[in-house]
């Protein structure tokens, strides 16, 4: 079957994904996941083109992903991304990759002086192609399954053009003699490391209303603040999800009727922890 891609989610495909790796000296890689939801990204798809075509690799299907680890590490292929820092702290955090000899298109056209650094602006300059992507994608739930078919083409397209644009980029980085200033930059890059977020302890002042509360008032909302960073983190979820500013100002505010404030749900969830919080037990 002629196919530019593959889902890959069973043993047949994942063998012919690593038979193309083996004979691959370039491996182009891109990685979708949602920062808006959870506390922690949540890494939901990877692709990587090879020589002779591109996989897709759900992290959400137990799909034993270590192989990867072999050519990531390897330093006789050059491993493609764009604005890579996220990507490989992702990778890094849920697999121990190691990454070596990357090369970073966003960081090269930096080198370059580009002032536009999106892949679509890159593939236009470098390409004269244009690469048309969708914003309803982008903002699409990668986190369900299954996923549709136009979400895995838009997976797709971030690595389909990266080889070519790495052999433009990687030409005029030699013929401006920045070639080393790259490797340097990207060795930077390849070295980064997830962290977990941490608290701001000053947060709670940010928050709207807290000039026009009374002290005790800013002392209930500084404790609200940290129990909801820390139960955000225990739940992985986004903190505005989880409760929102106004939510913390109205409960502060509330009085004996805090109940009121919150979802049936909320209230036999955390009203405990609340109750003693918002009466100063």
């Amino acid at each position: 079957m002629n196919k530019s891609w593959f889902l890959v989610d069973n043993t047949k495909k994942l063998q012919r994904a690593v038979d193309d790796f083996d004979n691959s000296s370039v491996l182009s890689i891109d990685t979708e996941y949602d920062s808006f939801r959870y506390f922690r990204e949540k890494l939901c798809l990877i692709q990587i083109k090879a020589q002779a075509a591109t996989y897709i690799f759900d992290p959400l299907n137990k799909l034993d992903l270590s192989f990867l680890g072999k050519y990531l590490a390897d330093r006789g292929i050059v491993k493609i991304l764009h604005a890579a820092d996220n990507d490989i702290r992702l990778l890094k955090r849920d697999y121990n990759f190691v990454f070596e000899n990357i090369f970073d298109t966003h960081r090269a056209a930096y080198l370059l002086g580009l002032q536009q650094l999106s892949l679509e602006k890159m593939i236009n300059q470098f390409l004269g192609m244009e690469l048309r992507k969708s914003k309803k994608m982008q903002r699409s739930r990668w986190d369900t399954r299954p996923l549709a078919d136009e979400q895995l083409e838009y997976g797709v397209q971030d690595v389909t053009y990266l080889p070519a644009l790495y052999t433009e980029q990687l030409a005029q980085l030699r013929k401006k003699g920045l070639e080393e200033a790259a490797r340097d930059a990207f060795a930077k890059i390849a070295a980064c490391n997830w962290q977990e977020k941490t608290i701001d302890k000053r947060g709670h002042t940010k928050i709207s209303s807290y000039p026009f509360l009374n002290q005790e008032h800013k002392d209930v909302l500084k404790k609200l603040y940290a129990w909801r960073f820390q139960r955000a983190r225990d739940e992985n979820r986004a903190i505005f999800m989880f409760l929102p500013d106004n939510t913390l100002s109205d409960l502060v505010q509330s009085g004996d009727n805090w109940r009121d404030v919150l979802p049936p749900e909320k209230v036999k969830l955390y009203g405990e922890e609340l109750e003693r919080i918002l009466s100063g037990n």
